[in-house]
């Protein structure tokens, strides 16, 4: 299960920290959750792909709640205010 989002040009690394730790912090609640986040690059800024592995059963609403974490304004902003910090010239 994974959902996926684009967003502006940022580093990858930074980004992927911030929103591994926000899918964690919103889905702790879900026992054995371990959050996965993967970041490319594209022509426009970065693809996000989030998900995780769950040990047991996977609610039906849980792609939903990852989704609602990718979405948020606040939490976008405050990933690309972070990961602009880290921004490299080659990005």
């Amino acid at each position: 299960m994974a959902v996926a989002a684009d967003l502006p040009k940022a580093d990858p690394l930074r980004l992927a920290h911030q929103i591994r730790q926000d899918m964690w912090r919103a889905l702790r609640d879900v026992r054995g959750f371990s959050p996965v986040v993967r970041v490319a690059q594209t022509a426009e800024g970065v693809r996000v792909t989030a998900g995780g592995r769950v040990l047991g059963l996977v609610s039906p609403v849980l792609a939903e709640r990852i989704e609602a974490v990718l979405e948020k304004p606040a939490n976008r902003g405050r990933w690309l205010r972070h990961a602009a910090r880290g921004q490299g010239a080659d990005l």
